[in-house]
């Protein structure tokens, strides 16, 4: 077999090892601020586009946490919506969906 075929095929056979191997996408993510602490800025799906580079993965009660604690939620992925958090606008305390 020529070399670079037998290269070619390596390489994709790393790749879809990669592919693999990778972690799970996270369910929910926190976009984190500069500075002091990062505090978090923005609540995302875990997969939004809109999500910038500083963020860390949460679990889905720390997503309704910060979001009714006032973090602002994507406008483009709309975590409150996917959490069933009702009305953030509505004033300090925020109706949620009980079931």
């Amino acid at each position: 077999m020529a070399p670079a075929l037998v290269a070619l095929q390596q390489r994709e056979a790393e790749q879809e090892q990669g592919r693999r191997n990778r972690p799970a996408e996270p369910d929910w993510i926190v976009e984190l601020g500069i500075g002091h602490g990062r505090p978090p800025i923005e609540v995302h799906m875990g997969g939004c586009y809109a999500a910038g580079k500083r963020r860390r993965p949460v679990p889905r009660d720390e997503a309704r946490r910060l979001l009714t604690s006032g973090v602002r939620a994507c406008g483009h992925c709309q975590p409150d919506t996917a959490l069933e958090i009702l009305d953030l606008s509505a004033g300090s305390t925020p109706m949620t969906a009980t079931h």
